[in-house]
Formats: C-alpha cells, structure tokens, sequence
C-alpha cells in the first residue's frame, strides 16, 4: 500500500514493509541540471595536426540497463556485442585541423555512431573506430577506419570484434594492417543456462594459504565456466586495410595482442584453465607467448605463470615468476619484464625486490638484468639508449623513486627523485612522452639527449597550478617553461613543438567551461574549441570559496563552500550538506596539503552535493578527512576519533562564517564515504541526518583487507570491529537514506552490506530508508535512477534537515 505525505516522501520510518514508488523525480532546478548539455571529448593526432571530437552518449534508460549482460570472472559482458555491458558511447565524430580551425565532417558513418574505441594509425593519417552494430537479430562489434585523406569512414568487411577485455585491435607500424581479436568463425551457439545442473559447484583447499579480498561477478558454476569460454574466446586476425584477413594461431581467452615496434612480432597473453570461483579473471592462469606476425606461428612461450591464488594480501605483494611483460617502446624489437626476489612477500626480508630483464629478438638467447630495484618495480617510461626512467614504491612508507637507466650503456640507476607518494607539493609531474613513428609512447628529449620534459598537476598552498618542466638529467635541475596562474586553471595536455614551447592547454575558470588552447613561448593563446558553458541558464556558474582550518590535533583541512546564488551574509547561517571521503596518510604535513583548484570550473555529476545549493542549502563538498598513523601507528587504529574531529572542524569552520547552521546539518557519502557516513552518526551527535550511498558497513565480511586497510581481520580484529558501523546500530538514532545500486560490482560493496546494515538499523529503532536502485552498478547511470535518487536524497533533506521540527512532529 502506497502511503504518500503531502510534501511527498513516503512514511518509512513508521513502516517495516516494501513499497512501490515508481520513479519520481527532483526539483525541476536538480532535474535541469542533471540534463545539463554534456561537453565532447576530444583525442589528439601525435603530430598535433588533428583533433577528433567525439559527442558523449546522454545518460541511458533504465530499459537499456536491463538489456541482457553476463557477470563473469568480474567482467561484465553484453552477450549480443560480445563488449563490455557498461560502455559511455560516443555518438558522433568530427574532425578539427588546428593549423586553421576548420572542421571536417566524416562520411558515411553509420547514425548515431555508438563509437567505443578511437585510435590513430602511427602516421595519424587514418583513425580506427570500434562501433557497436544493433541492427538486426543479431548484434556485433565492427571496425571501421576513417581517412584523413578523403575524410570517408568505411567498415572492414568480414570481421566482427570481441572487445570483452577491452580495445580489439592495435595498428601495426606499416600504417596498413590491423591486428585484431575477432569473433571466432562459426563459433555455434550459446551454451545454455537453463539446462539442469549435472552436479554441485565445490571448492576445495588443503592446507595452502589462498586468502582474496572480496569480489563481486566471480564465476559460480561450470555453466558459468562454459559461458566465459564462449563469449571471451576469440581469434587473432590480421586485418589489411586493402580486405586481406590472415588468422594468427589458435583461438582461446586472448587478453591482449601487442605487436613489437618494428611490426614483426607480437606479445600475445591468453588467459586458461583452471579458472577459480573466488578471483577474478586477473589472477587465472596466464600464458605469455611470441608470434611471428608475417607467418602467424608462435615463436616462443615466454611464460606459462599458474593461478595467482597464492598471493599475499598485503598491497605491494606480487606473483612470483615473470609479470608485466611489455615491449621496449624505443627499439625494434626488444621484450622486457619484471621479477619478485622476495617471493612476492613486500613483508619478507630482501635488499632487492624485483629485477627487471630485457629480451632482444630473435629472443633465443638468455634473458639479461636490465635492472635490480630495492623497491617494487612500479614501470618504465622509454626514451632511447642514452636514458629511461625506472619506477619503484613501497606501501608500508608512501616511498616512491624514480631512477634514471641508460639502456645502451652497463644498466645503473641514478635516483632523480624521491619522495612520499601523498606529498603533493613535492611532485614533479609526470615524464612527458610522445608517440614515436612506429606509434608507441617514448620520452620527449633533445636532440642531444640532455633534456627531458615534465608536466605536473602543480599542487601548492594555493591550489593546483599546473606547469610545464624542462628538467636537465646532468643536473638534475628543473626549469620552469609555464605555469596556470589566477583566475584560470589551465592544464598541459601536450608539447607540440619543445623549441618553441608550443603546447595544447585545456583551460578554464569558474564562469568558463573547459576548452582548448595553442599556447606558445610568447603566452599568446589561440582557441581551438568554443564549448558553450552548460549552466548559462543557471547563471553560468557555481561559485566557490575553499576553506582552510585546522581539526583538534592541527592537522590542516580544506573543504569547498558553495553557496545559493543569491545569498547574502545578511541571510545567515543555511541549512547544510557536507560530502566528504577519508584518505589514509602516514604523515601529518602530507595529510594537510591543499588540493585542488579554487578556478576550476565546476561540473555537477549525477554524485554531485551541489545540486542542494539550488534548494537553499549551504554544501560543504570534498571536505577532507585524513586518517594519519606516523611511524609504527596504522591509519585506522585512531580512525572513529580523526573522523569525528574533522567533521567537527568543517562544521566549526562554516558556522565561524556565518553560513553553517550547525543544528542543520547532513552528511553524505558514496563508497568509502558512505562507510563514513554511517560511523559519524554512529559515534557523533553533529548531524541531523545521513545519506550513504552503495557503502559497506560491515568489516568482517571483508576480512582480507578494505580501502587503506591491508592487515586482515584476524591481524587486526579490534580495528575492523571498532571500525564496522553494522556493530553500532543500536546507536545510530539519526535518520539514515541508504541507497545501492542492485548490481553493485565494486570489491566490498556487495548490495547484502547495505541490506543487512538495513535490518540491523530497523531491528534496533533507527529512523531509515532503504532505496535499490534497480541494474545500477557501483556508480550509477540510468536517468530514470538517477533522478530518482536525487528525488529521494531532497526529500529527506527537507524533512529531516531543512524543517527538523515537521519531521519530529510527524
């Protein structure tokens, strides 16, 4: 029975039972906003002559949502275009020369174009598109490649993708020729999912330590088995631009097919039996082969690695044996690899954790070091032989180094920088790389191979302020080229041309949505897009002011204040919504840095706080909430007291202001923040009502390991137990909206947290609510959702926050 109140929020807290509300929506402000025109995407041809723009897929029905998908070994497939289930489309594609702004339409694609992948050829004279195909009975993935020549699109005729592990194809060096995975020729059909079962599904352990966090879409059954091989099964093709298509080897479970610089030789991985019902896809067993890309033989099994069922939980912990395989970006044909010294164990002791070792065609010969690292090879970034960067890190510290390696010469590492990971302002930005003629990604340098380049997000006690870095390797110095300075924010995306510091920028400012810009040496700025702000008819933007405070202890904080448009100090303190999401630290200089922007324009996502401010609510967003343990201590062993501290402190600051009502306050959270949310009205009384969306509650049924967390719960059972809001229900006495998506797939997050922290709350008298959203997943999609969940979360903010008193009286 459908029980309505005038302002319209069903009567839960007085009902124990289901209801059927049907979808309703928000405010029409919220409503406008959600609907709010989206922005293109944009990818960049490596010469800087080109840029594709890409038109982004509205949000999808709910119906679309509940079209057929398989969740298997955590992946989630659609069935009819053997793809990935949850895909953002593009629909649409245009092509902008920026030497003179002109745009170029592309002929004859199909309307609309559901385009998933878009990847230039080496030369950037062609762009291969992966485009899903609805028609008919039967659906497919097809590729197609776009001439920049003539600018028509056509479709390679006889091959059908399988994108189930994600981009099918890769462009071979020639500028010609495709190597793709293709639906395997007269597979047959779908084995059935109805048939009666021939026997149970058992797992067994004797004796072995296979411990896993917790994950969502795991294989249940051998149908479940029979399923994966028939949808992620496919067969290398090599597919010419001219019609000729060469199948390479045998089908099976092909994960990826990377060809070697020089197009000869391909590094292919193919997942195998015997697959597990407790990990996911990532941790089956493993084969690492070679193949001859003329011929289509294979050359060599470099590796044949076992089920990854052994594996420490702790977070630097590998699998033994060779891992990340990958080709040398610089030379012809030269494989590389890393492997653990330490068994894998980041708690074992070991001078040397990984080696890195290096294969050159025609890969007979004995594998040579390349490198020895103290710490966990965390990648590489190729230049030429005169240097590469080498990657490492260590969890239980925050340390990460970045070495410098000259690969032509008797391999050393040269230490260029080291630093906590969490020490923003001591970044300095990320290694530039470009797309070398053979179209793999190598270091930016000189031409005397001195000189290296760096982009950086730039964090400081200011913000963010983005810059661009020539940083000699002799040195070790940096010289700055540019940096974002008030009242924009303006980020590097790309160097066009080192001699003359020509970049491409994306740049905006609080009124302004983002575009893109050619800025050279002299700062002089040519537009390239001209993307309308989509909030004009909301007064063009959300203006906001970043607060700095300190909690109890000291430690800095930062949150976003965004106000109603017309407010004035004379109005006084708001009603207010603060969001927040706690971040482990294992330093307190570290956990007070600044971040973000206060120019960056604000886009309001369906997750969004902001949307409150159109209903008269102050929002205190992205409020931070560090979780410090220096030295010996862990994060958590102090998490309930941090938490509440520096919610007080937010709180503390806004009404300092004059704009925090603090008898008027909500707090929410997605994910982590949930959990949060959920502990605060647990353990404070600062709040009068919670909103926790897709969280979990409960910390034994995670026992191997949450978030920051990597001790297991019986390691470390006072800290799960004193952590898990599920033990404390029965004092929870402030009005909690619980929300999840019913297909939750986030490793944690199993809907059943949020269900049974539910009937913990109701069994104990809380005042609480209970929304499943139908075929959402951990992040939500489908509008009608969407508005839904907005249309709820209003609602209980006027009831409980904005005119507390009606809600008692009720």
């Amino acid at each position: 029975m459908k029980q309505l109140l005038l302002a319209g929020l069903l009567s839960l807290s007085t009902l124990a039972h289901a209801q059927d509300v049907g979808y309703r929506t928000p405010p029409r402000a919220i409503t406008d906003l959600v609907d709010a025109p989206l922005t293109p995407r944009i990818s960049l041809s490596s010469d800087g002559k080109w840029m594709a723009l890409l038109a982004v897929q509205a949000m999808p029905t709910v119906a679309e949502l509940a079209q057929p998908e398989l969740r298997l070994a955590g992946l989630r497939i659609n069935p009819r275009l053997n793809a990935p289930s949850r895909l953002s489309y593009a629909t649409g594609l245009m092509l902008r020369r920026l030497e003179d702004g002109k745009d170029m339409a592309v002929l004859n694609l199909p309307q609309p174009a559901l385009i998933s992948d878009a990847v230039w050829s080496p030369d950037n004279s062609k762009l291969a598109l992966s485009i899903a195909n609805n028609a008919g009975a039967e659906g497919r993935t097809e590729l197609w490649v776009v001439d920049l020549n003539n600018f028509m699109a056509r479709r390679l005729a006889g091959v059908s993708l399988n994108a189930v592990f994600g981009t099918p194809f890769e462009w071979l060096s020639d500028n010609q020729t495709l190597i793709v995975r293709a639906l395997v020729a007269g597979r047959g059909a779908a084995p059935s999912t109805t048939a009666a079962p021939t026997g149970p599904a058992v797992q067994e352990n004797v004796g072995r330590k296979t411990g896993a966090r917790t994950y969502q879409d795991l294989l249940r059954n051998p149908t479940d088995e029979r399923l994966l091989d028939f949808y992620a099964t496919s067969q290398m093709v090599k597919v010419s631009l001219d019609g000729k298509l060469q199948p390479i080897s045998q089908p099976g479970l092909i994960q990826s097919a990377v060809p070697s610089p020089n197009g000869k030789y391909l590094l292919v991985k193919t997942r195998h039996r015997p697959f597990s019902y407790s990990l996911p896809l990532s941790s089956f067993p493993l084969k690492v082969e070679l193949y001859d890309v003329a011929t289509g033989d294979p050359l060599k099994t470099l590796a044949d690695l076992p089920l990854a069922d052994e594996v420490p939980t702790a977070f630097d912990a590998v699998p033994t044996g060779q891992r990340e395989h990958g080709w040398r970006a610089d030379v012809p044909a030269s494989l590389f690899w890393a492997e653990a010294q330490d068994g894998g164990d980041p708690k074992a002791e070991a001078a040397i954790r990984d080696k890195v070792f290096t294969l050159t065609a025609p890969f007979m010969g004995t594998p040579e070091e390349f490198a020895a690292l103290p710490l966990r090879y965390d990648g590489v970034s190729w230049g030429n032989n005169s240097v590469a960067l080498l990657y490492g890190s260590r969890w239980a510290d925050r340390k990460e180094v970045t070495w410098r390696v000259t690969p032509g010469a008797l391999p050393s590492l040269q230490v260029l920088f080291e630093r906590s990971s969490q020490d923003k302002y001591a970044s300095p930005g990320t290694a530039y790389t470009h797309r070398n003629a053979q179209g793999k990604p190598v270091l930016l340098t000189d031409a005397a191979n001195k000189t290296i380049y760096f982009l950086g997000q730039g964090a400081s006690p200011e913000g963010d302020r983005p810059f661009v870095d020539e940083f000699d390797l002799a040195t070790k110095k940096a010289t700055r080229w540019w940096r974002s300075e008030a009242p924009f924010y303006e980020v590097p995306l790309a160097i066009l041309d080192a001699d003359k510091h020509r970049l491409l920028t994306r740049r905006e400012a609080i009124d302004q949505n983002p575009n893109y810009y050619l800025r050279d040496k002299s700062g002089k700025l040519t537009p390239l897009t001209k993307f309308a702000n989509p909030y004009a008819a909301f007064g063009g933007a959300f203006k906001k002011q970043v607060l700095r405070y300190k909690r109890a202890d000291g430690v800095e904080l930062t949150a976003n204040l965004y106000l109603p448009p017309n407010y004035k100090a004379t109005d006084g303190p708001l009603p207010t919504l603060m969001e927040a999401y706690p971040v482990e630290f294992k330093d307190k200089k570290n956990a007070g840095q600044v971040s973000g922007s206060p120019y960056a324009f604000t886009r309001v996502g369906y997750g969004s706080p902001i949307f409150w401010v159109t209903q008269g609510y102050a929002v205190l967003q992205g409020a931070s909430i560090p979780i410090v343990g220096e030295g010996d201590k862990q994060p958590n062993d102090t998490y309930v007291e941090q938490l509440v501290s520096s919610a007080k402190a937010a709180i503390d600051e806004g009404k300092r202001l004059g704009v925090v009502d603090p008898s008027r306050v909500a707090v929410m959270g997605h994910s982590y923040g949930a959990f949060m949310t959920a502990n605060l009205l647990a353990h404070s009384s600062l709040f009068k009502a919670g909103i926790a969306r897709s969280g979990a509650y409960n910390r034994s049924l995670t026992p191997f390991g949450f978030q920051g967390e990597e001790r297991t719960y019986w390691q470390a059972p006072e800290v799960y137990n004193a952590m898990s809001p599920f033990n404390y229900a029965d004092k929870i006495k402030t009005p909690i909206l619980l929300i999840h998506g019913e297909l939750d797939n986030n490793s944690g997050t199993f809907p059943i947290q949020s269900e049974r922290f539910y009937n913990a709350l109701k069994g104990n008298g809380a005042t609480a609510r209970y929304v499943v959203l139908p075929y959402e997943s951990h992040g939500y999609a489908a509008r009608e959702n969407v508005l839904h969940m907005l249309w709820e979360m209003n609602a209980w903010l006027d009831k409980y926050v904005k005119s507390p008193a009606t809600a008692a009286a009720n």
